[in-house]
């Protein structure tokens, strides 16, 4: 498949290493083309994720588009770049007439009681929670998506570095949980899932969650 990636962070450098190895041909959206090497089946184009003709170029032409896009947790403003970049990314996605597109979301909007979304507890830290309210914006802007063949993806709760097993277990909109507390994934793992949704695609139009 052709597949564009916006996105090259912790989640998006893994899924970019699951696309090649199953070897598909990747078109990657970076500000800095500099930073990524050369590899066969990756196509390196020169751009932002909140300028919408960017996205637009570089998803044109393609069978899907998978975001994951975060302006940076550290970034002050982070609750208005990650909109920016989602309203653009979905802006230059349908202009480009691709309509597959996968996007990464965070865990607080998944439900850990009736009623109750994991980033409004008390719990939540307060270092994450302008990103994942952002997040949860993102999850009910593409919501209202008529035109795209869109897929959320929130990861569970923990998601670390590890190793790729190929195994993972799928729920909906509720946090899993193991015997012994919340569930975790590896990165590896989660870009197992995401490849596996974008061949194969299950979750058309829904929001789904994977854990270990």
């Amino acid at each position: 498949m052709k597949v564009t990636l916006i996105g090259t962070g912790f989640v998006g450098s893994a899924v970019l290493d699951e696309l090649l190895q199953r070897g598909h041909q990747v078109t990657v959206l970076a500000r800095h083309p500099e930073k990524l090497a050369a590899r066969p089946g990756l196509t390196v184009r020169a751009g932002s994720a909140q300028n919408p003709e960017d996205v637009q170029a570089a998803a044109a032409g393609q069978d899907a588009v998978i975001s994951a896009y975060n302006p940076g947790w550290t970034v002050p403003d982070i609750h208005d770049q990650f909109l920016a970049g989602t309203r653009a990314i979905f802006a230059g996605v349908k202009a480009a007439g691709t309509k597959r597109l996968l996007v990464v979301g965070g865990a607080g909007s998944l439900y850990v009681a009736p009623g109750v979304q994991l980033v409004d507890t008390p719990e939540f830290p307060a270092d994450w929670k302008q990103g994942a309210l952002a997040a949860r914006e993102a999850l009910n802007l593409i919501r209202l998506e008529t035109g795209l063949e869109w897929t959320f993806l929130s990861p569970a709760i923990l998601l670390e570095p590890g190793v790729r097993t190929g195994q993972y277990r799928v729920g909906q909109d509720a946090l899993l949980m193991n015997s012994d507390g919340p569930g975790r994934i590896s990165v590896q793992d989660m870009a197992v899932a995401i490849v596996d949704e974008i061949e194969q695609p299950q979750h058309i139009r829904q929001r789904f969650t994977v854990a270990n």
